[in-house]
């Protein structure tokens, strides 16, 4: 078994410049060096997956409310991809709706995690991304 770990890139769909903005000041700030890859929509997002833009290993952190593919969409796509169907998604949302949470939940995801006005959720979610991925092996 190789017990070898990759770097991790961490895959942003999020439409919202401030919100991305945001995710990656975070970083930055608790110096998390992982790169981070940007996609502004669902369809974006799955293209740039196929064309193999995204290296393995990737944690993909996901919006719900994007135009032309919504998140939950990216993520029955994601799930029907006998490629990408093992990928770690965590959402990131302003969403409270218990409906779109069990579909996530439904769609296999590993976290939902909600967008705060302060952006101190975007903090914890940072730090949580990188205990994450310090210690789990990721699919490659």
């Amino acid at each position: 078994m190789d017990d070898t770990k990759k770097e991790a890139t961490l895959f942003l769909i999020e439409d919202d410049d401030v919100d991305a903005q945001t995710v990656e000041r975070a970083f930055k700030k608790l110096r998390i060096s992982n790169p981070i890859i940007r996609a502004r929509d669902g369809v974006e997002a799955f293209g740039m997956l196929e064309s193999g833009e995204v290296p393995k290993p990737f944690v993909i952190l996901l919006d719900l409310q994007m135009p032309r593919m919504n998140g939950l969409e990216f993520l029955e796509a994601v799930r029907a991809s006998s490629r990408f169907r093992d990928s770690v998604i965590f959402i990131l949302t302003t969403s409270k709706s218990e409906e779109e949470r069990t579909k996530a939940y439904q769609n296999l995801i590993a976290g939902y995690f909600l967008k705060d006005e302060s952006g101190e959720g975007s903090m914890d979610v940072s730090a949580l991304l990188d205990g994450y991925w310090k210690i789990s092996f990721l699919p490659t």
